[in-house]
């Protein structure tokens, strides 16, 4: 009789835990999905001077002041290659110069906040959600139209999912005399009693807005 009660709730135990197991794995699933889905699924829109299309490879290369857009995402580039992996996520090469550096830009989930940077040459991973800005690479964080954080350095690696950033001062190439280094700013974010203007706004009439532009580089110079 013992045996079959010790049976009985070996196999209780064993159910609970299966359901118990079961629920965690789905909170495990689908917390990252919903950092990513905003702009995953949105279609992909674009301007340029120039359209290359290789079905085969799932390869597209646009050139000449493209303008690329998906749901919050905007990128600008003298040339953007963009490909797709047989999972259906895509992957962008974006590529501008020194005197007119390629541009990305994302709206972070839930919040009115952006990450928007520059470079000479950007890679974006659709899959992982990761963003790389290479060579005089620039980052800055907005809330709202308002400047908050700005970072410069070498190589810049942003991960939407984790919000996990790296920066480094160093790059292959041959350092130049003061490079090396990084610079940055960070700005403490306050609560703002309701209907107060927050200091960052009221104080800063030089902080740089946002606007739409099809030019090349900083939406606002």
């Amino acid at each position: 009789m013992a045996d079959r009660s010790h049976s009985k709730f070996r196999a209780f135990m064993k159910s609970t835990l299966s359901i118990a197991a079961a629920v965690l794995a789905s909170f495990v699933l689908v917390w990252p999905a919903a950092a990513e889905k905003a702009d995953r699924q949105k279609s992909m829109n674009f301007e340029a001077e120039s359209l290359r299309y290789d079905d085969a490879k799932q390869l597209s290369i646009l050139s000449g002041n493209v303008v690329l857009t998906k749901g919050t995402i905007v990128m600008r580039a003298a040339r953007i290659e963009m490909r797709e992996d047989p999972d259906g996520y895509q992957h962008g090469l974006i590529l501008g110069s020194p005197e007119a550096p390629a541009f990305f830009r994302q709206k972070r989930e839930g919040v009115d906040e952006y990450y928007e940077g520059e470079s000479v040459r950007i890679e974006y991973n659709g899959r992982t959600d990761t963003v790389r800005f290479l060579d005089k690479a620039v980052l800055r964080r907005l809330r709202g139209a308002v400047l908050a954080d700005e970072m410069t350095g070498a190589v810049i690696e942003y991960n939407n999912l984790t919000e996990a950033l790296s920066v480094d001062g160093t790059s292959a190439k041959p350092a130049a005399s003061g490079a090396g280094r990084i610079r940055g700013m960070f700005t403490p974010k306050t609560e703002t009693p309701t209907g107060a203007q927050p200091p960052a706004a009221a104080a800063s009439s030089a902080a740089p807005t946002l606007r739409a532009t099809t030019t090349l580089g900083s939406p606002s110079k």
